[in-house]
């Protein structure tokens, strides 16, 4: 009861209508409601949608849900407060998971995807193809030589980079990237003022066939959305890595670590619900099926559950994750 007007007090969002009344419907292991951590992004907030659902109609509990940031709801799972959080990025995981896991107060579950990504990115058509106009610009090291396909139109004779806005992390990763690879004579580091406009620039250059480099990231909708080509960069390695962020002349850089991003558990919920812990042992996504329900959800401005009905109707991928009778749970309520 206690547990229960905790969230109630936070702003708990049913996240599913009432169960079907059936008679063979599977009874749930707990008798109270399974809570997730919502987080508040798209790509957590469509896999929360998904395991919602299968837990709903696939095992016949009810399902609440806790919206806020990242710390305060890993916080809540490590006190009980909710019972699942479908994303904990693994490659720099924050303090307050790292704490709680060791404390044994959480626990680490299936995987979200395995495969977070973050580079340079050109439009595949510029690159492959019937026309492509850089067929042997294969990696980062190439683009010294193709200044002008990439030309800066308000600084001629160099070409231009799409860096992220200034303020993040991931601007100052790229200066520094910049500067190791040799191009900061070559590039103009371009700093659009908003991730939209970021956006924007890589779209346009793909709804245009237009040469453009730039930084992106995924799962994203845009990603999911449009053909893009990863450039290729030496392989991560953490020490020079972090040689070349503690540098301010950088002279070598190295691709940012593929994330694996995972799902975490409070410890005591899985001991009381083996069959919910198992099948989110068993849940693995990957980046291109979650950019895909991003760029879903944004060509059709779809809610994150709308997203989730569409998957579980289009794909059989997670019937794998499941016994037969809580996938026909799952496929017998899509119609709601």
């Amino acid at each position: 009861m206690f547990r229960h007007a905790i969230a109630l007090a936070v702003g708990v969002i049913v996240a599913a209508p009432a169960l079907a009344q059936d008679a063979e419907m599977a009874k749930c292991e707990l008798d109270r409601p399974v809570v997730f951590a919502d987080l508040n992004y798209g790509s957590a907030q469509f896999h929360t949608a998904v395991a919602s659902r299968i837990i709903r109609d696939g095992f016949g509990c009810e399902v609440d849900s806790i919206p806020g940031d990242t710390i305060p709801l890993i916080n809540g799972v490590a006190r009980g407060d909710a019972d699942i959080i479908m994303e904990i990025w693994t490659a720099n995981p924050a303090q307050a998971w790292v704490d709680a896991e060791a404390d044994g107060k959480t626990v680490a579950l299936g995987t979200t995807f395995p495969d977070a990504i973050e580079g340079w990115f050109v439009p595949t058509s510029v690159v492959s193809g019937d026309g492509a106009k850089a067929p042997d610009l294969k990696s980062v090291a190439d683009l010294a030589n193709y200044t002008e396909l990439f030309e800066d139109p308000e600084e001629p004779g160099k070409g231009r980079f799409y860096n992220c806005p200034a303020g993040w992390h991931c601007e100052v990763v790229n200066t520094k990237k910049l500067e190791a690879y040799g191009l900061a004579d070559k590039y103009t580091n371009f700093r659009p003022g908003t991730g939209e406009a970021l956006a924007a620039a890589a779209e346009q250059a793909a709804l245009r066939d237009k040469p453009a480099v730039f930084y992106y990231w995924g799962p994203t909708w845009l990603l999911g959305k449009y053909d893009f080509t990863k450039l290729e960069e030496p392989a991560y390695d953490a020490s020079v890595w972090k040689a070349m962020m503690d540098s301010d002349h950088p002279t070598e850089a190295t691709a940012s670590p593929i994330t694996k991003v995972i799902i975490g558990g409070n410890t005591e919920f899985t001991k009381a619900a083996p069959k919910l812990a198992e099948f989110l042992k068993s849940y693995a996504s990957t980046n291109a099926v979650t950019s895909t329900a991003l760029a879903y959800m944004r060509d059709n401005d779809a809610s994150p559950d709308e997203a989730a009905v569409n998957f579980l109707k289009t794909t059989e991928d997670w019937t794998r994750w499941l016994p037969a009778s809580a996938v026909e749970g799952v496929k017998s309520n899509l119609g709601e």
